[in-house]
């Protein structure tokens, strides 16, 4: 089994290393001791303070202080098609770190379909969108690892076509069915008799079922567009109201920069081609220059 190697580095951003060092160890707990054994993954989470430091052969989570659109928050996929996640530092960002690292560990190119009976009635089968954390993502059904909050997930029997007593549908068990969606979550899925997507989401009193209309998925990249559709709700179960910090995008490179000219570590392999390749690509789903 290839070993998945995810990093969270920073960019743009007032986070210190020890915050990032910390949540990056409570992420690697929750990867090695919660979600490998369930999901037969095995991986590594690491800290990096910049995109240079980054290693080829690891996926990016990447903190900025400012994102500029809010939807650009998530999952996307760089000029080759491997993916990186985009994360707001702010009020729970570590949640959201964990999110997207978990998803991205089970599923890493968004694409990933479970066939099962549809939640709405008469619908039949159809294939559902592997998100690990989405039923259940909001922070009242999430956990600490090392203090740090790490998001609920649910395992393979979420897909299970009935309920049975002594299954556990969610890490936490806060999700007690099959195909079940809590307050502040959502669930995706193809009709392929109709071709069509389909949400389930519960960001109001009740659950709603609504067809996506128009839908289009860039590169086929499902979780990348779908995840656009529901981003600003999302932010606020997931307590993500305003970033930290607004004071632009100039001032942080400028700091980011001083800091890079003391930066003793010059005995380490850089990449500053991959680095330049990513800001590119950031800058273009984030609308940011």
């Amino acid at each position: 089994m290839l070993t998945r190697h995810v990093a969270l580095v920073s960019e743009q951003s007032k986070i210190t290393m020890r915050e990032l060092s910390a949540v990056a160890a409570a992420l690697q707990k929750q990867a090695t001791r919660d979600l490998g054994p369930i999901w037969q993954v095995e991986a590594t989470v690491t800290s990096f303070e910049r995109l240079e430091d980054l290693p080829l052969d690891y996926w990016p989570v990447i903190v900025k202080d400012d994102i500029g659109d809010p939807n650009a928050a998530g999952y996307h996929e760089d000029e080759n098609g491997q993916p990186f996640s985009l994360v707001e530092y702010s009020r729970g960002w570590s949640l959201t770190a964990s999110h997207e690292v978990l998803e991205m560990l089970v599923d890493p190119f968004g694409r990933r379909l479970v066939a099962g009976t549809s939640p709405v009635k008469g619908q039949g089968r159809v294939r559902f969108l592997v998100e690990v954390c989405d039923p259940s993502e909001a922070e009242k059904y999430s956990y600490h690892v090392n203090g740090v909050r790490v998001s609920d997930f649910y395992t393979p029997h979420y897909f299970d076509p009935t309920k049975a007593s002594g299954v556990r549908y969610s890490f936490t068990e806060s999700l007690t069915a099959p195909k079940q969606v809590l307050p502040g979550g959502y669930l995706s899925w193809y009709d392929s008799e109709t071709r069509q997507w389909w949400q389930r989401t519960y960001f109001g009193s009740k659950p709603s079922d609504d067809r996506i209309d128009g839908f289009k998925a860039k590169n086929g990249n499902l979780r990348q567009a779908l995840d656009r559709y529901t981003e600003l709700a999302r932010a606020r179960v997931t307590g993500r109201p305003e970033p930290m910090a607004k004071g632009g995008a100039k001032g942080a490179r400028m700091a980011m920069a001083a800091h890079r000219a003391h930066d003793a570590s010059e005995t380490l392999p850089t990449f500053p081609n991959r680095a330049e390749s990513l800001r590119e690509t950031i800058a273009a789903v984030t609308g940011q220059k």
